[in-house]
């Protein structure tokens, strides 16, 4: 099997939640509005499942807010990566993983500005050999196609193996299931809940999966 190791980018290389919740906090003081209001934005985005377009529509009926729902979400659009980080282990594993051979490769769906800026403003882009995002490519994971952009943009095809690493049970997981390739899920405390299917590891954080194909690849 290839070192090919294709990583999803919210809350797998970055923690999506906490810079959403920043977010929250920051709109929250702009508008003058209470902590119950946080409190409701964060349930209704319900861990990123929600499509932000749904997500502005119902904040802006909510507080009977004056800009328009494109407006909205690309205002959120620019000020989300400026509040995500990676940490600086996570960006070592991936040097790690580089060095002794691997290709690494993003993989995620969204909207194209927000995705590229996640990676470029938290230093990713210059830890990883490239990247699909599905607003860019006009397709979204679970579909193996994206999966095939970002191996492309390693030099390399599916049909000979690699991984995929991700939290998604669905997108991540049944995606690379599809694909051909195996998988690790970052469980983040949450129980598996895909019947019929099963990630080939599960581990707790995305530098334990990198942990995990450094030992896999030493076997080879």
């Amino acid at each position: 099997m290839q070192k090919l190791a294709l990583f999803d980018l919210d809350n797998t290389l970055i923690d999506r939640l906490d810079a959403f919740r920043r977010w929250v906090g920051e709109f929250v003081e702009q508008r003058g509005l209470r902590d119950q209001d946080a409190a409701w934005m964060i349930r209704l985005d319900d861990d990123g499942a929600l499509p932000m377009d749904t997500f502005f529509a119902a904040v802006r009926e909510r507080f009977g807010l004056a800009e328009p729902v494109g407006q909205l979400w690309a205002t959120y659009r620019a000020r989300l990566p400026e509040l995500v980080v990676c940490p600086y282990e996570v960006l070592a594993a991936l040097d790690r993983l580089r060095a002794v051979g691997w290709q690494v490769a993003i993989v995620t769906n969204g909207m194209a500005d927000n995705q590229k800026g996640k990676i470029q403003r938290t230093g990713l882009a210059e830890h990883v050999d490239g990247w699909a995002i599905s607003d860019a490519e006009g397709v979204r994971k679970p579909d193996i196609r994206l999966f095939e952009i970002a191996a492309a943009r390693c030099g390399a095809q599916l049909s000979e193996g690699g991984w995929v690493i991700g939290d998604d049970p669905e997108k991540d997981i049944v995606g690379g299931c599809r694909a051909g390739l195996s998988t690790v899920w970052i469980d983040r405390g949450l129980p598996w809940t895909v019947e019929g299917l099963k990630p080939d590891h599960t581990v707790a954080d995305v530098v334990s999966a990198m942990a995990l194909l450094l030992a896999e690849g030493s076997h080879r």
